[in-house]
């Protein structure tokens, strides 16, 4: 059995992020193609989705050693912290404001009742409100240290109990895309493995 280490642990955040911002950008371009918006935009959201947790690793050593389902009151403060620490690194670094308020707003449900601002409706940004549907799906179907993936189906059972939090008009569109057959490639994609050394871990 491997030891646990802060470096391993990181390794396997970093592991963790990267590989469902791949999942979640490509479910965002194509559930923005589905929605009519343009090339620019879809590309946009593509990028967003990449990097929409990128602040999770700004609070990570702050959850070092959990693997279980729910997170202690003070862990979740932190976490709660990761779409604006997100935002506020990705604006040292020239995104665009549809970027960055697509980040920011990633988890604001359309009842009102996300988070950081408890917006609701259009309040919340288009593009969070792509990201805020792919991002729920991409991780129900994605293993966790906890449980294992929901199959495509259940997951959007799933979804259904909660369509409160999503923009309907977005949930439709991107119901179409995860049941066209030619795209299910672009979201069952092998894992990447991320491997740090201690040399690298500067």
């Amino acid at each position: 059995m491997n030891k646990v280490t802060p470096l391993s642990f990181f390794e396997e955040d970093i592991t963790e992020e990267i590989n469902h911002g791949i999942r979640v950008s490509n479910l965002a371009y194509y559930t923005a193609k589905s929605l009519g918006l343009y090339e620019t935009q879809c590309h946009e959201l593509a990028v967003a989705g990449m990097v929409h947790d990128i602040g999770k690793l700004r609070v990570s050593g702050y959850l070092y050693g959990r693997h279980e389902d729910t997170l202690k009151i003070e862990e979740m403060k932190y976490v709660r912290m990761h779409p604006r620490l997100g935002y506020e690194l990705l604006m040292r670094h020239d995104y665009s404001d549809f970027v960055v308020e697509s980040i920011l707003y990633h988890h604001e449900n359309y009842d009102g009742s996300g988070y950081p601002e408890n917006l609701a409706g259009t309040q919340i940004p288009l593009g969070a409100r792509i990201l805020r549907v792919c991002d729920v799906y991409a991780a129900l179907t994605s293993d966790r240290p906890y449980r294992k993936a929901f199959d495509s189906e259940t997951a959007v059972e799933l979804m259904i109990e909660e369509v409160k939090n999503f923009d309907m008009r977005v949930f439709l569109a991107f119901q179409r895309v995860i049941h066209e057959e030619e795209l299910q490639e672009k979201w069952e994609l092998p894992r990447i493995e991320v491997r740090i050394t201690e040399e690298e871990n500067i």
